[in-house]
């Protein structure tokens, strides 16, 4: 991704949670902005992912059955090992 400026929605949505935690370089925060404002589908997300943040801001694991919290790693582990690139031959 390039920080000329050009920001892809699918980027958007893939930092939204470090958007908002205000944990991207300042390039890039300025990028999403730009995009934020003539993107009603990243705005909309943007929204989603707040009020979600807000709803279940008050929830910690011990309210999570430990069959469904254990599904939610099993699934998110799935996620990222399809999502991380195959390591290097050697």
């Amino acid at each position: 991704m390039s920080t000329g400026g050009d920001v892809a929605c699918k980027d958007v949505v893939e930092l939204i949670t470090d958007y908002l935690e205000g944990a991207l370089p300042a390039d890039l925060r300025a990028a999403i902005d730009a995009h934020l404002a003539t993107c009603d589908g990243c705005t909309n997300a943007l929204e989603q992912m707040r009020e979600t943040i807000r709803l279940t801001g008050s929830l910690s694991e011990d309210h999570v059955p430990t069959a469904e919290r254990e599904a939610v790693r099993s699934a998110f582990r799935a996620w990222r090992s399809d999502a991380l690139p195959d390591p290097p031959p050697t």
